[in-house]
């Protein structure tokens, strides 16, 4: 009975990762500075955008410098509670000054802050019945704030709880509709971690509370960000985020083919 119930779980996961719309914007083209909004799921695990310029830093080293990430998260936070507009405020804005090795302080001007805007809602609220509306609404706002000052919107698309693989197909659809309403770029993290459990559903991607991600999680979805973002294929790449290689392998490859299937390009 335990087999039959566990393939019936597999068989929702794997349905799931085909039951969304198409996304319509396949690339943003040079994303080299570029600004995460979100929440907790970024911040696990000493912060997603560390890893992804590891990732960066391994895979491109002669143009690492030209790489900058600023991570803005707020605990158990919906897009809703985001001031974007404040994040780009000239002069006071995110990366309006910085530290440098030496511990001192150095006041930053660019000719725009940032090339694209990688945004995040909570867990639940793009299919939560009370909170999708305003999903909606904010991505459109802050999308419209992004390209204001230059920056292309993007969505990380968020991935289904542990024990609720039915998520992954509900956070897929609104994710997509949300990036195709918007000419934003989608970043199918969500369908990359059905896909790895149901290649290896021994890999632990959870941490304990079945929802946040363990080191696994996070360095699979930093594998996403940098193939469907940077368009790099993280496939052999030497940075493998203090995993057993074997494993960051694994995670590599089912990045690479997540981002390939969903976007439909090559890397």
């Amino acid at each position: 009975m335990s087999r039959l119930i566990s393939f019936a779980a597999m068989l929702v996961i794997a349905l799931s990762v085909h039951a969304q719309p198409a996304p319509k914007v396949k690339d943003a083209g040079q994303v080299r500075t570029l600004l995460y909004i979100g929440n907790s799921f970024f911040y696990f695990n000493d912060s997603m955008h560390s890893i992804v310029l590891r990732l960066v830093a391994a895979g491109d080293p002669e143009n690492r410098a030209q790489y900058r990430a600023t991570s803005v998260t707020i605990s158990g936070s919906g897009l809703n509670w985001h001031d974007m507009e404040a994040y780009f405020k000239p002069g006071s804005g995110m990366a309006s000054y910085s530290f440098t090795a030496d511990n001192k302080v150095v006041f930053n001007k660019f000719d725009k802050p940032y090339d694209a805007v990688l945004m995040n809602d909570c867990s639940q609220c793009p299919i939560h019945p009370q909170l999708k509306d305003l999903f909606h609404e904010y991505a459109r706002k802050h999308s419209q704030t992004a390209l204001k000052y230059g920056a292309k919107p993007m969505f990380f698309m968020t991935w289904a709880y542990q024990d609720a693989p039915e998520m992954t197909q509900q956070l897929a659809e609104q994710y997509t509709i949300a990036g195709n309403a918007n000419d934003a770029l989608v970043v199918p993290a969500g369908l990359a971690f059905a896909k790895a459990i149901q290649r290896d559903p021994k890999i632990n991607l959870y941490n304990a509370d079945k929802r946040h991600p363990s080191l696994a999680g996070s360095y699979l979805a930093a594998c996403v960000i940098y193939a469907a973002v940077h368009r790099r294929n993280p496939v052999g790449n030497s940075h493998k985020g203090g995993l057993d290689p074997k494993v960051a392998d694994f995670l590599q490859q089912v990045a690479a083919d997540t981002v390939k299937e969903y976007l439909g390009r090559d890397l």
